[in-house]
């Protein structure tokens, strides 16, 4: 085949399959892709002294892959906090009060409008600019909290997240690790994304309906959860919230247009949202606080930061790890593969298919158990650079798919941990329902496995 195995290509399986021990018994991860990169750079280089440097160099480099979108996570955030705290969120979502009239309704407008400024916002976030306002709107409308909480978590956490249409953060780290453009993942997580959300909701809605009948439900949650929600102060005139809650959305609509006339994808898509984002958070720090603009402006930023770089936190080290399998290996290391090399990722995969008959069918449960395998942290990112190694490796031995391999590696990964599956992920829309995040877990279990079993059929298809 041309293709000389070195004993690098075995170091790096070898600490793949560490990673993947240490994810199934639900231990951090980062030590072992710290020791990896470290491992392979002595190999390769057989000096101590750059070895410890490649560490370093490896952060560097995942940073500045992923430097955009923890900046564009961490803007938004500062924006949407500036929307809650101003009250605008409110007359955002109040004429969406008026159709929620019965459960259906109040699950149905809840998920889809939590689906939609996810997308743009992030679920966290969104979480918080919807819940306290729709909330008590869905409970006299007979929706009990539970519900809105899987409302909220399955649209929002689940497809909205594992799709990440608009920002493209979750796409952006798969994509990366898998050597192929952000664009093809995007296209191929389509269908994908589509078969997984429809399946999930109207199973969680059946058995939802079902329970309500049978009285199980309370409306009210009680549990005491502790958390302390965002209150809004008294910044804006009612005229002035009413003038913001149409002139942002506008200001989306416009880049979303933007992006399918100009054709901006990836990066260019990402910098037109983040602008945009920026000068709404100036302009609403300027009228809402006047003299004080500029320090809260400096304050919502550094807000946003501290939420952007505590997600991506425990990302960078595993980021950079699985970077050594593509094109970051020349960056951080080196030039020490074989000439004949095409990254360690590539070479793996075509050896793979020189040896072991691997089938679609085997490939695309294998991603989809190791996507849900590296979802058990709870974080949901952290793993799914594993993910677009291995949709890469795959893809090369079977000779096609790898997007859409990534695409549903990245589906499974971020519906079981980022969001709807464990119950630490859970807190966001658990705590502002008052309901318990182990409830909500449990819930959701049933509707998300009988929806990632669907979307791997679909695959196999697809593929």
């Amino acid at each position: 085949m041309g293709i000389e195995l070195t004993v690098l290509h075995w170091i790096y399986v070898l600490f793949i399959l560490l990673i993947i021990f240490f994810m199934v018994r639900r231990l951090d991860t980062t030590l072992i892709s710290i020791l990896g990169i470290f491992v392979i750079a002595i190999v390769a280089t057989g000096n101590f002294t750059s070895s410890i440097s490649s560490i370093f160099n490896s952060f560097i480099y995942a940073i500045t892959e992923l430097l955009s979108t923890i900046l564009i996570i961490s803007i938004i955030v500062a924006m949407s906090r500036v929307l809650t705290k101003t009250g605008i969120n409110e007359v955002m979502v109040a004429p969406f009060t008026k159709i929620i009239k019965n459960p259906t309704l109040g699950f149905w407008t809840i998920g889809l409008l939590m689906m939609i400024i996810s997308w743009f916002f992030w679920p966290s976030p969104a979480v918080a600019l919807l819940g306290a306002v729709l909330l008590p709107v869905a409970i006299r409308a007979g929706l009990p909290a539970l519900g809105v909480a899987m409302a909220m978590n399955l649209f929002g956490h689940g497809i909205a997240l594992s799709s990440d249409f608009v920002i493209q953060g979750a796409p952006k780290l798969t994509a990366d690790a898998a050597g192929i453009p952000v664009g093809d993942v995007v296209t191929a997580s389509i269908p994908l994304v589509i078969t997984m959300g429809v399946v999930t909701t109207i199973v969680a809605f059946y058995l939802l309906k079902r329970d309500m009948k049978k009285g199980k439900l309370e409306l009210v949650g009680t549990y005491d959860n502790g958390t302390e929600q965002e209150t809004t102060e008294d910044l804006l005139t009612m005229k002035q919230k009413k003038f913001f809650a149409v002139l942002i959305p506008a200001a989306f609509i416009l880049d979303v247009v933007a992006m399918a006339l100009f054709d901006l994808q990836g990066g260019d898509a990402t910098a037109l949202v983040g602008g945009t984002s920026v000068f709404i958070l100036l302009l609403l720090c300027i009228i809402a606080y006047k003299k004080k603009g500029l320090d809260q402006t400096t304050s919502y930023f550094i807000n946003g930061f501290q939420f952007g770089f505590k997600v991506f936190g425990p990302v960078i080290p595993i980021a950079a790890f699985f970077y050594l399998g593509d094109s970051g290996f020349l960056t951080i290391i080196g030039d020490y593969l074989p000439s004949s090399s095409h990254g360690i990722v590539n070479d793996l995969g075509v050896a793979l298919a020189s040896i072991v008959p691997l089938t679609t069918e085997v490939a695309v449960v294998t991603l989809t158990g190791v996507g849900a395998i590296t979802g058990l942290d709870g974080s949901g990112f952290s793993g799914i650079s594993l993910v677009g190694s291995i949709g890469s490796l795959f893809g090369t031995a079977i000779g096609e798919g790898t997007a859409t391999l990534t695409a549903l590696g990245q589906i499974a990964a971020i519906w079981v941990g980022g969001g709807t599956l464990i119950p630490w992920a859970l807190i966001p829309a658990a705590a502002i329902c008052n309901v318990s995040p182990f409830e909500l877990a449990r819930r959701n279990l049933v509707p998300v496995v009988v929806g990632l079993i669907v979307t791997t059929i679909v695959a196999v298809f697809i593929i």
